[in-house]
C-alpha cells in the first residue's frame, strides 16, 4: 500500500515509539485497543493479521542472558550429536535393517542442549519434576546425552534397536521398554502433543484438589512442524488456552521438513502455527534467526529485509541450506538494496547466518519467556535445519530417512563440531566420553544437580492403597430384588460405594465424554462436582433439582465433552499418576463401548506402553443389547480390539455381582500391588433383575468363567451352553427349552472373559511345550469343559472370533459358536437377537445341531424345531447383508 502522507506516518510512529520507552508495552497496548474500539464502533475496518512479521518474538534488548558458559556447552552437545550420529550407525553396520534415525536430532540438538542444561527439573523432594514429551525420533540424542552422563554404557549404545536379549535401547521413547527412563510413549505421531496437553490440564486438577504443590511442575512437548497436521496434535490447543494451562510448553521443530519433502514448500509453516496458537488463545515465541543476523536487522531501517523474510517461502529457504553461500547472496539477497546490505561478508559468513534453533542464545531467551509466562500456554516455533552437520543429508528431503553418512562427511562433521576422532578412526565410528573428573563431565553433572538429578527418569511404584472389602459392595451382590437394572446402573452403585471410601474415595477420577445422564451417573454431579479450573460463574438451569449440574475448582468428575481422544487422555495422565507425581488416582472412563477402541485404538495402545492404571467401562455394550441406534452405534467387537494389548485385562459381565467383583479385584491388582494392567469392562443399558451372588464364584469370576446352573435332570443328552453379557440370559432360557421340550440337560457357563481365558489357555500350552518332561498342565478351560464328553455351544453379543479363541483346548469336542458378525441395525432387541441368530432359539437349534454331528438324534428333531421356532431357513446372512 502507497504511503500517502509519509510526514503524517512518521508523526503516528514516533508518538507510539514515545509511548513505548516512557509508558510501557501495557500503556501503548491500552492505547491501541482504544483506537481498535473506535475504530470498530464507526464501522472502519481494521487491517486484520494474527500473524507477526517473520523473525523473533523476543527483540534483542528483551532476550533474557544465558548465564553458563557457553562454549562449554556446545562442547558437551557436539559430543551429544557424534554419539547420536555413532550409534545409529554403528547399528546399521551390524545390521542394516535395524533403521534409526539421525536427521530430526540433528535438527533440535540445540533445542533439548538448552532444556537440559537449564529448564527441564528432575523429581525431588522439593519439587515434582517436570513431565517431558520428547519427539520420538530424537531418541538418539536422549540416549547419546544419557551416556556422557554415565547413565547408559557403550554395551547398550551397541545394543540400539536390539532388545530381545536384554540390555538393549528401544528404538523410540517406550515406558514398557525401559520402565526406569522414559515416561510417554511418543513415536505414534500427534499423540505426544494431544496427551500433553491434558496431562498439564490433569496437573491443575491435582493442584486444586490439594494432592501436589500448585505452580511448580511444567509439563514440555517437543513436536515436528510435520508432526501438527496430524490432527491430534492441534485439536486441543483450544482447550489449553481456555483453561489457560501455563504449566505447559510446547516446543515445535520447526525444520521445515517432513518426512518426504517440505512441510509446507508453498507457504510458511511457522506462520501458520504461529496464527493457529495464538488464535487458541496461547503465548506464542517465535525462534527464527539466530544472533548472527542481529547486525543485519540493525541495519535494515526501512525494512527491506524484514519484507524480503516475509515473501520467501519455505521452499526455498530450504534450498537456500541445501546450497552454500553464494547460493543464498544471489538468489535470497536479490536486490541492490540487500547484496549492498552483505557486502562486507564473505560467502562463508553468509553461510553462517543462523537459524534460531540453533542458536542457544535465542532459545534459552524463549525458554526463560516460556516457563515465567502466566495465564496462558506457550508455544515456542523453533526454525531448524534438518540433518544440521550431517554432511550430504542436510537439508535435503532424503534427511529424514538417513542412517548412513560417508566418510568425507563425517570428516566434516567431526571438524565442524571440533570432534576429538583422528582420521584413521574415523570408519570405526567410535563413542567418545570425556574422562570421569573433566571439565566437561563436571560441567555436564553440576548443571544437572542445579535441576534436581537426571531426566528422563521414569517412577515405576509408587505408594500401595488397600483394597476396600469386598463386603462393601453388598448392595449389589445381594442382587436388586424384585427390581430390574442394567448392568450400566449397578456400575453406577458400585462406584458410588467406592467414592466413600476412606483411603481410595478421594483417589477416584470419574471420566465422562458429554454422556453422564446416557449412563446414569448425572447423580454424583451434586456429590463429587464437575472440575473446572474457574469454578462455576453461572447459575446452572436444574439448579431447584435434586441432580443439578455443579461445576467447582475441587470437582472429582471430568466431564470433557464430545471427545473420546480428550477424555481418553485424561484417563491415561490420571492412570499414570503415580508415577508422574506418585500419586496414584483410580480413573473410570465411561463411554460408548462402540466409540472406544474403535475410536481411540491408538491411545488404547500407548496406554499399555506407559502402563497405565484404571478402569474403561465401554457403555452400552454389545450389538444387540443397544436396540435403536443402529450401525454406528452398535459394538460387536471391541472384547477382540481389547485383546490386541496385552495388558488390557477385559471382561464381559452379566450381573452386578459379576461386576463388583471384577472391580474390587482389578482395584486390588491395580492399586493395592501395583501390577502395571488395566481393565476394560462392557457394561449394558438393558434391564432386568439382578440375581445374588451364588457362594464360590469369585475366583472362577475373575478367571472366566463358572458355572452358574448344573443341571440336575435325567435328561437323555447333554450339553454344555457358555454365554456372557445379556446373552446369557438367552441361554439361560435356551437350556430350560432343551430340558422341558428336548430331553436335552445343559450346564449353563457364565463366561465372564474369553479374552482372559484363552490369555491362561497360551500360558499353559506355552508352559508344556518348554516343559516336556515335566508334568502337562491342564488349561482352565479344560478343566471346567472336558470333564464330560458332550458338545459345547457358546453364544456371545460379539463377533464369533470371540468365543472361539478357546477352541484349541476343546480336542474332540463339537464346539459351536453363536455371534453378532456384520453391521448393526436398528430394531427392537427381540428382532435383533434373532437377525444376529443369538437368541434362545438359535441357540437350541444350534445345541440340536451339535447332538445331530454326535449321532445323537435324527436331523428331523432339528428341522422340526426350525418350523417350530418360525425360522426361514432362507433368511439373510447378517454378515453379508
Amino acid at each position: 500500500m502507497q504511503d500517502l502522507d509519509p510526514v503524517e506516518t512518521q508523526e503516528w510512529l514516533d508518538a507510539l515509539e514515545s509511548v513505548l520507552d516512557k509508558e510501557g508495552e501495557d500503556r501503548a497496548h491500552y492505547l491501541l485497543t482504544r483506537m481498535g474500539e473506535l475504530a470498530a464502533r464507526t464501522g472502519t475496518q481494521l487491517p486484520y493479521a494474527i500473524t507477526t512479521p517473520y523473525r523473533n518474538s523476543i527483540p534483542v534488548g528483551h532476550e533474557a542472558r544465558m548465564p553458563g558458559d557457553l562454549f562449554m556447552e556446545r562442547r558437551i552437545r557436539s559430543l551429544v550429536r557424534w554419539n547420536a550420529l555413532a550409534m545409529v550407525m554403528r547399528t546399521n553396520q551390524q545390521d542394516p535393517d535395524l533403521g534409526g534415525h539421525i536427521g530430526t536430532f540433528a535438527s533440535s540438538a540445540t533445542l533439548y542442549d538448552v532444556g537440559f542444561n537449564y529448564f527441564f527439573q528432575a523429581p525431588t523432594e522439593e519439587h515434582g519434576g517436570d513431565l517431558i514429551y520428547f519427539q520420538g525420533h530424537a531418541s538418539p540424542g536422549v540416549y547419546a546425552r544419557a551416556f556422557l552422563e554415565g547413565r547408559i554404557t557403550e554395551d547398550q549404545l551397541n545394543k540400539f534397536r536390539r532388545e530381545t536379549d536384554g540390555g538393549g535401547l528401544s528404538s523410540y521413547p517406550h515406558p514398557w521398554l525401559m520402565p526406569e527412563f522414559w515416561q510417554f510413549p511418543t513415536v505414534s505421531m500427534g499423540l505426544g502433543p494431544l496427551q500433553a496437553i491434558y496431562q498439564a490440564r490433569f496437573m491443575k486438577y491435582l493442584e486444586h484438589r490439594g494432592f501436589i504443590p500448585a505452580g511448580k511442575q511444567k509439563v514440555w512437548c517437543f513436536m515436528g512442524d510435520g508432526e501438527s497436521d496430524e490432527p491430534e496434535s492441534l485439536g486441543a490447543i483450544a482447550m489449553a488456552g481456555r483453561e489457560q494451562l501455563d504449566n505447559l510448553i510446547f516446543v515445535v521443530n520447526c525444520n521445515l521438513q517432513r518426512l518426504d519433502g517440505p512441510v509446507r514448500g508453498n507457504g510458511k509453516i511457522i506462520q501458520e502455527l504461529e496464527g493457529v496458537f495464538r488464535g487458541a488463545g496461547w503465548n506464542v515465541k517465535k525462534v527464527i534467526w539466530g544472533r548472527f543476523w542481529d547486525p543485519l536487522f540493525a541495519k535494515d531501517k526501512n525494512g527491506a529485509l524484514q519484507r524480503r523474510m516475509d515473501e520467501v517461502v519455505d521452499g526455498d529457504y530450504q534450498n537456500y541450506k541445501s546450497k552454500d553461500g553464494g547460493f543464498v547472496r544471489e538468489h535470497f539477497f536479490n536486490t541492490p538494496e540487500l547484496k549492498a546490505m552483505v557486502s562486507d561478508l564473505s560467502d562463508k559468513e553468509i553461510w553462517n547466518l543462523n537459524r534460531g534453533g540453533h542458536d542457544p542464545y535465542k532459545v534459552y531467551a524463549a525458554y526463560h519467556a516460556a516457563v515465567n509466562h502466566k495465564g496462558q500456554p506457550t508455544v515456542v516455533l523453533a526454525k531448524t535445519i534438518k540433518g544440521y552437520g550431517i554432511g550430504a543429508g542436510e537439508a535435503q528431503n532424503t534427511a529424514h530417512n538417513v542412517k548412513k553418512v560417508d566418510v568425507e562427511s563425517l570428516k566434516k562433521f567431526r571438524d565442524r563440531f571440533d570432534i576429538p576422532i583422528n582420521d584413521n578412526d574415523l570408519d570405526k565410528l567410535p563413542f567418545y566420553r570425556p574422562a570421569e573428573g573433566s571439565a566437561e563431565a563436571r560441567y555436564l553433572l553440576q548443571r544437572r544437580e542445579a535441576l534436581g538429578g537426571f531426566v528422563p527418569q521414569r517412577r515405576s511404584r509408587s505408594i500401595s492403597i488397600p483394597t476396600p472389602p469386598l463386603a462393601t459392595l453388598k448392595a449389589v451382590l445381594d442382587g436388586s430384588g424384585d427390581r430390574e437394572i442394567s448392568t450400566t446402573m449397578a456400575f453406577v452403585r458400585i462406584l458410588a460405594q467406592l467414592v466413600k471410601d476412606k483411603d481410595l474415595g478421594q483417589r477416584i477420577v470419574p471420566i465422562i465424554p458429554d454422556e453422564a445422564r446416557t449412563f446414569g451417573m448425572e447423580g454424583m454431579f451434586r456429590q463429587l462436582g464437575i472440575y473446572s479450573s474457574v469454578g462455576q460463574l453461572y447459575e446452572p438451569v436444574d439448579k431447584d433439582q435434586v441432580m443439578f449440574y455443579r461445576e467447582d475448582k475441587k470437582g472429582q468428575i471430568l466431564e470433557e465433552g464430545i471427545n473420546e481422544a480428550g477424555a481418553m487422555s485424561s484417563w491415561m495422565a490420571a492412570g499414570s499418576s503415580y508415577s508422574s507425581h506418585n500419586q496414584p488416582m483410580l480413573p473410570f472412563y465411561a463411554f460408548y463401548s462402540m466409540f472406544g477402541f474403535q475410536r481411540i485404538g491408538d491411545l488404547a495402545w500407548a496406554a499399555g506402553d506407559m502402563q497405565v492404571r484404571g478402569f474403561l467401562i465401554g457403555g452400552t455394550a454389545g450389538r444387540t443389547t443397544l436396540n435403536g441406534e443402529g450401525l454406528q452405534h452398535e459394538d460387536g467387537h471391541s472384547h477382540i480390539l481389547a485383546s490386541t494389548i496385552p495388558n488390557c485385562r477385559s471382561y464381559d459381565p452379566t450381573y452386578g455381582y459379576e461386576l463388583a467383583v471384577i472391580i474390587r479385584e482389578g482395584i486390588r491388582q491395580m492399586i493395592e500391588e501395583q501390577q502395571s494392567v488395566f481393565f476394560y469392562l462392557t457394561v449394558m443399558n438393558e434391564a432386568y433383575v439382578q440375581p445374588p451372588m451364588p457362594k464360590g464364584v469369585e475366583d472362577g469370576i475373575i478367571r472366566g468363567m463358572y458355572l452358574l446352573e448344573a443341571d440336575k435332570s435325567k435328561a437323555a443328552h447333554q450339553v454344555q451352553l457358555l454365554g456372557c453379557g445379556t446373552i446369557l440370559r438367552e441361554v439361560r432360557e435356551a437350556a430350560k427349552i432343551l430340558r422341558e421340550d428336548f430331553n436335552v440337560g445343559a450346564d449353563v457357563w457364565s463366561v465372564t472373559s474369553f479374552n482372559e481365558l484363552r490369555r491362561e489357555g497360551l500360558a499353559v500350552e506355552r508352559w508344556n511345550r518348554l516343559n516336556p518332561t515335566k508334568k502337562a498342565r491342564t488349561t482352565y478351560v479344560e478343566q471346567c469343559l472336558c470333564k464330560s464328553d458332550v458338545p459345547v455351544i457358546a453364544s456371545t453379543d460379539y463377533m464369533k472370533l470371540f468365543a472361539d479363541q478357546i477352541r484349541q483346548w476343546l480336542p474332540g469336542k463339537e464346539y459351536k459358536v453363536l455371534g453378532t458378525d456384520g453391521f448393526g441395525r436398528s430394531d427392537s432387541r427381540a428382532k435383533l437377537r434373532h437377525f444376529f441368530e443369538v437368541d434362545r432359539h438359535f441357540v437350541v437349534i444350534t445345541a440340536l445341531e451339535a447332538l445331530v454331528a454326535r449321532g445323537e438324534i435324527k436331523p428331523k428333531v432339528v428341522a422340526d424345531a426350525i418350523k417350530r421356532f418360525g425360522i426361514d431357513p432362507d433368511k439373510a446372512n447378517p454378515l453379508e447383508c
